[in-house]
């Protein structure tokens, strides 16, 4: 394998060569506001010549061994855990996120690319008889486009790039503009195993993503992101009537019944809502709590957050809230604590703004706010989160459904009967029962309602990257 260097940005992925470009930009230290390496800006023309040889690479590699692609997808996840501890530190440096999270992330990473290496569409047989069998067949649908977002780089890249890769496409990744570092060094890594054109990563501006989207040699687009940029993306999509895939925000719903255990349940609960500084789109955002339990749940999760939840740098020992990953997040999340404060909603643990610390804001938990606020309605995606009131099982339900986003929900208690039964109700991609946020390569994820179309994962996420074709053979010759 060719030796990375991890300080150094000389070009994009395509054909696995390092393409240098006339332009260059840099993302920022979350920890420290200062700015990292030059990293190239693809232009209109780079993004052409690497759908040429992504659709040149397709003819081959569409056609070659589950055998074969599973041999390099493997070699893949191998080559990048020889590399997981510059990587670790990488994702630190340029998305922010403590390095527990980042080596949570690459090993993560590896065993998703492993699982992925294992998974095989295969035909299924609708009807044999004498007279004919009918197939349902899943080709590939060609070249796909991966957009991805900065707060999960790699695993969410790579986690587009494993099941396009393993059912036949070929593919070209697209990092936020930023997070782009690491996602260059894996299509650095990817370029030493796969053949040219099978997989290419492209770094540019805001432009970059649009031309994908419109890009008429591009079959398919994947995106994780807001719901307010998906929606940009769908549309765009429709220009071609590409395929499209989406995986969007969510504001995810945690039920606690009045039997739940609150001293068993607590550590994942405030873990799940602060890890990554909030900034997952599964992270418990709206904690409902049963008011026989309210003020006794609230204390634990008082004391909890501040003996356990600690905030710094993502290179301190023991952080849990490291900093939001960029200023415009950064200036949303505070937006979010002014209101808290100008509406005057009790607060049971302020959080505030670390000066001097890059863009570093303390966890906040808000006591029972309205329905109707914007910690309610909105998802932070920062270190913040509302409790609220709840008596009846059926209101709660309705409470839990009534935003536009559907990504995750839990239900937490001692009644698994009573706890499965409110789950069944809840609308959500992703539900759990006394958990929240559990992920797996073999499991399908996405959101329903406006957290997005389709799934990821499991066989039905390698399956949005088939096309579904019905094949007749009949047995009999007609004269």
């Amino acid at each position: 394998m060719a030796t990375i260097n991890f300080e150094s940005y000389l070009g994009n992925v395509i054909n696995n060569q390092i393409v240098p470009t006339a332009t260059t930009r840099h993302s920022k230290n979350p920890a420290t506001g200062q700015p990292l390496w030059e990293v190239p800006v693809a232009s209109k023309k780079d993004l052409d010549d690497a759908v040429g040889h992504a659709r040149e690479a397709f003819k081959a590699w569409s056609k070659t061994s589950h055998e074969e692609r599973s041999k390099l997808m493997v070699a893949f996840a191998e080559a990048i855990e020889k590399h997981t501890p510059e990587l670790i530190n990488l994702l630190t440096t340029e998305q922010g996120k403590p390095h527990a999270v980042s080596g949570m992330e690459l090993s993560m990473t590896a065993t998703w690319l492993k699982t992925f290496a294992t998974m095989e569409v295969k035909d299924e047989v609708l009807q044999d008889d004498d007279e004919k069998t009918i197939y349902a067949t899943f080709p590939p649908i060609g070249v796909c486009g991966a957009i991805v977002p900065w707060n999960w780089p790699i695993l969410l890249g790579l986690g587009k790039v494993g099941p396009a890769l393993m059912t036949g496409n070929t593919i070209i990744m697209k990092p936020s503009p930023f997070t782009p570092y690491c996602d260059l060094k894996l299509g650095e890594i990817g370029a030493s195993i796969f053949p040219p054109g099978v997989f290419q990563v492209l770094s540019g501006d805001d432009s970059l993503g649009p031309w994908m989207s419109e890009h008429p040699g591009i079959d398919m687009i994947t995106f994780t992101g807001s719901t307010a940029t998906g929606k940009k993306v769908a549309a765009s999509c429709a220009k071609t009537l590409k395929r499209v895939l989406l995986e969007l925000g969510g504001n995810d719903a945690a039920i606690v019944c009045e039997d739940a255990d609150i001293s068993k349940s607590m550590p994942k609960i405030a873990t799940l809502a602060f890890i990554n500084s909030g900034q997952i789109c599964m992270c418990v955002k709206r904690i409902y709590v049963h008011e026989k339990i309210y003020d006794d749940f609230k204390a634990a999760m008082v004391d909890f957050t501040k003996n356990n939840i600690k905030s710094g740098a993502g290179t301190e020992e023991g952080v849990t809230v490291a900093p939001i990953q960029n200023e415009n997040q950064f200036n949303l999340v505070k937006q979010i604590y002014a209101d808290v404060d100008q509406r005057g909603y009790n607060v049971a643990l302020p959080g505030k703004v670390v000066e001097g610390k890059g863009y570093l804001i303390e966890p906040q938990i808000v006591d029972n706010p309205p329905d109707d606020s914007i910690i309610v309605k909105e998802e932070p995606f920062g270190p913040i989160v509302p409790l609220l009131k709840w008596s009846d099982d059926q209101e709660v339900i309705g409470r839990a459904n009534s935003l536009p986003t559907a990504l995750g929900a839990s239900v937490w208690g001692k009644d698994l009967a009573r706890a499965e039964k409110m789950a069944r109700q809840l609308s959500a991609g992703s539900v759990w029962v006394n958990s929240h946020f559990d992920v797996a390569p073999n499991v399908p994820f996405g959101g329903h309602k406006e957290s997005g179309w389709g799934m990821e994962w499991g066989m039905e996420g390698f399956k949005q990257y088939t096309n579904s074709t019905s094949l007749w053979v009949w047995k009999k010759v007609m004269e």
